[in-house]
């Protein structure tokens, strides 16, 4: 989402697909709705001790024969003296120019954590095992907010999750505002400085082991949220407030894959 784009716009369905443990591989699925800009794919799994190469590919279509167009082919391959990943696009048959990445971090016998982010033009892999994203994590807003800026928050609640909290703070450490989701009595909620609760009339959207994205949109007045891609209102703050935050704060139940200021 650029800077300025409405959350009016946003689609009024997000489709969370239920996660897909232990599967037989090779494994084929159909992504439902397709995939588009803002949809997220992880891959969690263990290289073997003695893997040459496993791939990942987002592919049109599940045939066999003609073999369908692969549009993202992601190859990690371990059986050279510097492992590296191979991408690629399968079109009409045929493989296109390739990119290769030197230096994976991917190794024989570990476990991985795999984020695939799509964009308008693009897809983004994340190893996601960064210790700027352990819980609770921070983020610095060196020239606080102003209109038009976003903040999008990433993630996948826990097992059993107790709740969930994005700060804003200023630089005297203080906190104007607050959203915490309570996963106890599943409600949304604003909260003040002075414990004041506002809550968000709105599907309770965030749900165990299933993935989950913040929205805030900072526009003149205030900000707006959007969750899992539907607007759920906003609140309200003046701008020498907002100019003044410094901080976002994130902690709670969750395991973060993406923050982006």
């Amino acid at each position: 989402m650029s800077p300025g784009e409405n959350l009016d716009l946003i689609p009024d369905c997000f489709i969370l697909q239920p996660p897909v443990f232990h599967p037989v591989i090779p494994y084929v699925t159909t992504i439902f709705g397709g995939l588009h800009a803002g949809k997220m794919v992880m891959l969690q799994g263990v290289v073997p001790l003695r893997a040459h190469r496993f791939q990942v590919d987002f592919q049109c279509g599940c045939s066999l024969h003609p073999q369908p167009d692969i549009a993202i082919h992601f190859n990690p391959r371990f059986h050279t003296t510097k492992p590296h990943v191979i991408c690629n696009t399968l079109h009409s048959g045929r493989w296109q120019r390739e990119a290769r990445w030197p230096g994976v971090a991917l190794q024989r016998g570990a476990s991985f954590l795999i984020l695939f982010l799509f964009g308008n033009e693009e897809v983004k892999p994340f190893l996601l095992q960064s210790p700027r994203l352990q819980v609770p994590c921070s983020r610095a807003l060196p020239r606080g907010l102003w209109p038009g800026q976003v903040i999008i928050v990433r993630g996948l609640v826990l097992q059993e999750p107790k709740e969930f909290t994005l700060s804003l703070r200023d630089e005297a450490t203080r906190t104007p505002v607050m959203l915490r989701a309570s996963f106890t009595d599943r409600t949304l909620a604003w909260v003040s400085p002075w414990g004041c609760k506002k809550l968000i009339s709105a599907p309770f959207l965030f749900h165990p082991q299933r993935f989950f994205e913040v929205l805030l949109l900072c526009q003149e007045g205030g900000l707006k949220l959007a969750l899992n891609g539907q607007p759920l209102g906003s609140t309200s703050l003046d701008q020498q407030t907002l100019e003044r935050l410094r901080e976002v704060r994130i902690s709670g139940s969750i395991q973060l894959y993406c923050v982006h200021c």
